[in-house]
This record gives C-alpha cells, sequence and structure tokens, in this order.
C-alpha cells in the first residue's frame, strides 16, 4: 500500500512564532524552511509513500520543496491549515482516487522514512487513525483509507479532537522522529538529539551555534544523513 502525503507549509515570515525563545524573527523563516525540507526529503524516501503533496502559498518555500519532488498545492480557500488541509486531501484525490491519504506536520526535522514507515503500516489497518505528538496533546499525522474524508482537526489540542471524531489511536512505540514536532526551543533540543536532517541541521549551526554549545549540542554530531529519494510511480 503506497500512500500519498499532505503536507502543509503556512508563510514562512508566519511560522514557528513559540520559537521566539530561541529564534529571532530574522531566522524564523530560514528554519521553518529546514524543518519542511527535512521533512518531506524523509516522507518521499519512505518506501511506503508514493509521493508527497505540499498545501503552501508561500512562493519560497514551493519552490525549493519542488526542487526535492513534493508536488505543490496552493492554499485554498486560505482559510486556516484544516481548510488548507481538506482542499489538498480532494486536490490528490483526483490525481489518486485509490490512494490512501495522510497529513504530516512539516516540522518533523529527524523524520526517518522507515519509522514513517511503521506508523503508516500501522494506520493501514484502520478507516482513520492518528498519531500524537511527542507531548501528547497534538498530533503528527493524521492518516484515512482511500474513499474516506480526512475530516482534519489539527490545531490546540488535536489529539482530543480527533480522537473524539472517531480517529484511532496508534498506540505506537519506536517512532520518536514521526511524534516530535518542533513548536519551542525545548522541541528543537530535542529533535537535534535525535538527530535532524541536513537542512536543518545547516541552519542551526549557522544560525543558532552558540545557543546550542551553550546548551552542550554541537551541532555536527546531531545530523542523520540525508535519505536518498527513490523516485516513486514507476
Amino acid at each position: 500500500m503506497l500512500w500519498t502525503l499532505v503536507v502543509p507549509v503556512k508563510p514562512l515570515a508566519r511560522a514557528k512564532s513559540r520559537l521566539s525563545d530561541t529564534a529571532d524573527d530574522r531566522v524564523r523563516p530560514g528554519l521553518a524552511l529546514a524543518f519542511a525540507q527535512d521533512t518531506v526529503a524523509a516522507a518521499l524516501a519512505c518506501p511506503a509513500v508514493a509521493d508527497v503533496a505540499v498545501v503552501t502559498d508561500d512562493p519560497r518555500a514551493g519552490r525549493e520543496l519542488a526542487a526535492l519532488g513534493a508536488g505543490i498545492v496552493h492554499d485554498e480557500p486560505g482559510d486556516g491549515l484544516n481548510a488548507a488541509l481538506a482542499h489538498a486531501a480532494a486536490a490528490v484525490r483526483h490525481a489518486r482516487p485509490e490512494s490512501p491519504v495522510a497529513a504530516l506536520n512539516a516540522d518533523l526535522p529527524a523524520l526517518r522514512p522507515m519509522e514513517l514507515a511503521r506508523a503508516l503500516e500501522a494506520a493501514a489497518h484502520f478507516p482513520r487513525a492518528f498519531l500524537p505528538d511527542a507531548a501528547g496533546i497534538g498530533t503528527t499525522l493524521l492518516a484515512v483509507a482511500a474513499g474516506r474524508e480526512l475530516d482534519p482537526a489539527f490545531g490546540t489540542e488535536s489529539r482530543a479532537r480527533h480522537r473524539a471524531s472517531g480517529a484511532v489511536e496508534l498506540p505506537l512505540d519506536a517512532v520518536d522522529s514521526v511524534r516530535q514536532d518542533v513548536d519551542t526551543g525545548d522541541d528543537l533540543r530535542t529533535a537535534l538529539a535525535l538527530g535532524v536532517g541536513p537542512h536543518t541541521a545547516a541552519v542551526a549551526a549557522r544560525l543558532l551555534g552558540p545557543a546550542l554549545r551553550a546548551d552542550g549540542l554541537e551541532a555536527g554530531r546531531h545530523v542523520r544523513p540525508a535519505p536518498a529519494v527513490p523516485e516513486h510511480g514507476q
């Protein structure tokens, strides 16, 4: 079973405001883009993934993520995250009506392809399923079978809202990289300890080096190799 993933990326200038404790306004857009690049690259390298569609209206993000091999869906009707995900899911369903679809957060810089494959394999047993984030409050992955509505409820306390909507919570361990989204400086330090992708590592080393060293985290020691991205659909 090969999945189509939908990854939402908000305008970079407005992204990751909660990282203000670690990165200032000049740094955050580049950091948010790096998170998305490492997330998309790892997703495309996942053997369970057929393709990735990024939903965004940010020209820079669209250009850089398309260069990695992602398809770009324009954010319509511009009515927030869940509306964007529902629109993108409908768009990819038009192209691949028999494919299961999953929404995946764009801020998973430590994402590992095989851990994502394990989460998607577990989700394939249910009509609609989700994976909570590392904090146990939000959601990083929402997956639905072919023909089912995504019905996303991301945002504040989305774990409880997805559970209340009837989605099955996946009781998985050893998928830390799929659950570790990055909203705060502490989240970033945890992701670095797991091992982030090369885009995030480069930005962190260049722009956040002194802060990381103060925490005893040498960015160069926490880089996972860039995954080889296969050509899907062949």
